[in-house]
């Protein structure tokens, strides 16, 4: 195992539950939206051309089963469609359609006024470094799925 300096596995402890809490606020955001967290999510992660159930099961951190119960309620609401793989005559890809975006983008319009509305509390100086901080968190991000 690797050793680490102690003051980044404090700071290690505090992104992860700083993250942990934010998961949980945002999936309370728009209780009154027609689509709940893990469907946005689902519909969001497809819209740049679609994906394998594997991979969005993979990526949402669930079974193939569980994400598989999901694409059915979301193919049901027309908001998706399964189309064979151009890579895989075996294998299908669930890609978002026309309604799928459009309710996407309304429940991102409704999430980004809240988000703004929490936003507007912080001073000009904690706004600065929240959004100093947006492109590490991207970069961690980006180094995660690779």
């Amino acid at each position: 195992m690797n050793t680490f300096d102690p003051r980044l596995l404090d700071l290690a402890q505090e992104f992860r539950e700083s993250l942990r809490l934010g998961v949980y606020m945002f999936r309370r955001l728009d209780p009154e939206g027609e689509l709940t967290a893990a469907q946005l999510s689902l519909l969001s992660m497809i819209s740049d051309g679609g994906l394998r159930v594997g991979d969005i099961a993979k990526n949402l951190g669930i079974k193939v089963p569980s994400a598989t119960e999901q694409i059915i309620k979301l193919e049901r609401a027309s908001l998706i469609t399964r189309q064979p793989d151009p890579d895989d005559s075996r294998a299908v890809r669930v890609v978002i359609s026309q309604a799928g975006t459009a309710a996407v983008e309304s429940a991102n319009q409704r999430r980004n006024a809240m988000v703004a509305e929490l936003l507007q509390e912080l001073s000009s100086e904690e706004i600065e470094h929240l959004a100093s901080a947006l492109p590490v968190i991207a970069k961690l991000n980006s180094s995660f799925q690779n």
